[in-house]
């Protein structure tokens, strides 16, 4: 993989950041890089198991290049809110989900997952009552 052109310096990543990223090296990525090329439908069906199916695919991917038709996770039902919301209430609900810097000192907002989720509630009863359906 060529580097970017221009590249004059190169900061190295503080330890702290490194011990929490997905990958810990260059090599690593690489590694996972090519075998999402060699093997896209093994690679994020992988991948695809860190959330939630409502009901599981029954194919990962129809590709058509020629027409531009590209379908993932053919017969999946997801939901994409559960997957960033409901699935971490139980564990993170107290925890900071959303932060919001307001353009002035003080305007700020930081949001936990609890009342993030109540607000996204809100929000989607208020769609229904408008007569917003699925689809």
């Amino acid at each position: 993989m060529a580097e970017p052109s221009g590249l004059k310096e190169v900061y190295e990543v503080p330890e702290r950041s490194r011990q929490g990223a997905l990958y810990s090296s260059m090599d690593a990525y690489r590694r996972d890089y090519e075998r999402s090329v060699r093997d896209p439908d093994a690679f994020w069906a992988e991948k695809a198991q860190a959330l939630h199916w409502f009901k599981k695919w029954s194919k990962v991917s129809e590709v058509d290049f020629n027409t531009a038709n590209i379908k993932w996770f053919i017969g999946g039902k997801i939901n994409a809110s559960y997957n960033c919301l409901d699935v971490h209430l139980k564990e993170r609900g107290d925890k900071i989900a959303l932060v919001h810097e307001g353009d002035g000192p003080g305007t700020g907002s930081r949001l936990s997952y609890r009342d993030l989720h109540q607000r996204v509630c809100k929000l989607a009863n208020g769609l229904k009552s408008l007569g917003v359906k699925k689809g």
